[in-house]
């Protein structure tokens, strides 16, 4: 059994957005991490109008993995923060990448259309370690 003794949000109840995921150690024989999901807000940062975005988070753990619970209320602290789509893909890889240490993450947001178009970014890190 992987230790989880720094796990503070599994098992508690936790009703607020937080700044930064919690890890656990990787799984032996764990390759390859995808989450998904279409239900991330954000604001606009010009008209602070809502913007829904889907997010695709695909990383290649080494020693630590995201555990998906914090990731949830993590992505959730988005909600009331103005930020383009194309910031929100980098903040999150940022995240990822220094939480959780993999050799390589990327992530995708497709934030859904607004005016007829959509508009998909992608913030993708390799460690150079």
């Amino acid at each position: 059994m992987s230790d989880t003794s720094d796990l503070s949000i599994l098992g508690s109840t936790v009703r607020e957005a937080v700044q930064h995921v919690e890890c656990f150690p990787t799984p032996e024989g764990c390759t390859a991490v995808r989450f998904s999901t279409e239900e991330v807000a954000s604001l606009c940062p010009v008209t602070g109008q809502p913007d829904l975005s889907k997010v695709v988070i695909e990383y290649t753990p080494e020693a630590s993995c995201v555990e998906s619970k914090s990731l949830k209320l993590y992505l959730w602290s988005f909600r009331d923060r103005s930020v383009f789509a194309e910031a929100l893909a980098a903040q999150i890889a940022a995240e990822i990448r220094e939480s959780a240490r993999p050799s390589w993450v990327r992530v995708t947001v497709t934030q859904r259309p607004r005016g007829g178009i959509e508009l998909q970014t992608v913030s993708e890190h390799r460690n150079q370690g």
